[in-house]
C-alpha cells in the first residue's frame, strides 16, 4: 500500500515515523523544505508537490492547521482530488469545520474517492509514540478497510458515525479541555489569593472527585508558569474553540460557557500568546485577578 502524507509538522511527522515503522511505502509533501528533509531522514520519500504521482497512491493522509488549507488542498485550483485514482482514500487527520468536512466528503464521493474525517487527540507525543486517539466519521465499510493504517498510528480508534461525526467529537473534546484549563486557572488563582499553595490544591484535586486528565497534562504549566513547554499551541486551541462555537451556532445549541472560554482564548491570542502552550490562557486569568499562580 502506498501512502502520501500531506503536512509534516509535529503531528504529521510522528505519523510518518510510525507508518514507516509498520512497513508502509510513504511519500510526503510539506511546503517547508526543512520538514521535507526531516522526512527523508526518517526514510520517507519527499515529493515536490502535493499532487505529484498521486495516480499511484492508495491512501492520502492530511495533517493541516486550518479548514481553509484542507479545502484548498483537496478542491482548490491545484487540488489533489482531480489527480487521485478511483477507489483511493483520503484520511483527514486535521481538526476541521464540520460543514466543510461534509462538503469535502461529498466532493470526494463524486470522484469515486473515499473520505474519512479522522481527527486525533493526545498531541505530538501521541503522534510520535503511535498512541493517538482517533475519532472517525464516514462510511463504516471504508473505516474497516483502512483500520490497519489507523492502527499503525493510533492506540484508541473509534468509529463514530457518518461524515463529520469524528470532527463533532473532537471539537466537543477540545472545548472541554479548553474549559477545564480556564477553570483550573481560576481556582488556582482564587486558592492562592486565599492563602493556600496551588500545588496543594492540585494534589488534592488529583486524588479527589475533581481529578481529570487536563490537570495532569496542562496543570504543571499552570502551576510552574512554564507555558513555553508546549503540549498544544494556544493558537490551535483557540482555532478549535472557534470551530466548536461555529458548530453550536449552526444548530442553535446553547453555548453560554463556551462563549466565555472563547473570549478568554481570543484575549490570550491578542496578547501575543498564540505560540505558547494552551495553558497560557491562565495568564489572562492571572491578569484579571492581579495575582500570579506561581509566586
Amino acid at each position: 500500500m502506498k501512502i502520501r502524507m500531506i503536512g509534516c509538522g509535529a503531528m504529521g511527522a510522528g505519523m510518518v515515523k510510525n507508518l514507516l515503522k509498520h512497513g508502509y511505502d510513504v511519500s510526503t509533501y510539506d511546503p517547508d523544505p526543512s520538514k521535507q528533509e526531516q522526512m527523508k531522514k526518517l526514510g520517507a520519500a519527499p515529493v515536490s508537490s502535493s499532487s505529484y504521482g498521486l495516480s499511484e497512491i492508495d491512501v492520502v493522509l492530511l495533517s493541516l492547521p486550518t479548514s481553509a488549507l484542507v479545502e484548498e488542498t483537496l478542491i482548490g485550483d491545484k487540488g489533489i482530488l482531480q489527480h487521485l485514482k478511483k477507489g483511493s482514500l483520503i484520511l483527514d487527520m486535521s481538526t476541521t469545520d464540520v460543514r466543510v468536512t461534509k462538503q469535502l466528503a461529498q466532493s470526494a464521493a463524486e470522484k469515486s474517492v473515499h473520505f474519512l474525517d479522522c481527527p486525533v487527540s493526545n498531541g505530538p507525543a501521541g503522534a510520535n509514540d503511535g498512541t493517538l486517539t482517533i475519532m472517525v466519521g464516514g462510511e463504516e465499510h471504508t473505516f474497516h478497510s483502512v483500520l490497519p493504517v489507523l492502527e499503525s498510528i493510533g492506540k484508541e480508534i473509534r468509529y463514530i458515525g457518518p461524515s463529520g461525526s469524528g470532527q463533532v467529537v473532537k471539537l466537543c473534546n477540545n472545548m472541554m479541555v479548553a474549559g477545564i484549563t480556564v477553570l483550573l486557572s481560576e481556582t488556582f488563582v482564587a486558592g492562592a489569593k486565599n492563602g493556600v499553595d496551588p500545588m496543594k490544591i492540585a494534589e488534592l484535586m488529583s486524588i479527589g472527585s475533581a481529578q481529570n486528565k487536563v490537570l495532569s497534562v496542562f496543570g504543571p504549566n499552570l502551576l510552574n508558569d512554564t507555558h513555553h513547554d508546549v503540549k498544544f499551541f494556544l493558537s490551535h486551541m483557540a482555532k478549535d474553540v472557534n470551530l466548536y462555537m461555529d458548530m453550536t451556532k449552526s444548530t442553535q445549541s446553547p453555548a453560554l460557557l463556551g462563549s466565555i472560554v472563547e473570549q478568554l482564548y481570543e484575549a490570550a491570542k491578542l496578547q501575543g500568546k498564540g505560540h505558547l502552550d494552551s495553558s497560557a490562557v491562565g495568564q489572562v486569568v492571572e491578569w484579571m485577578g492581579n495575582y500570579k499562580i506561581c509566586n
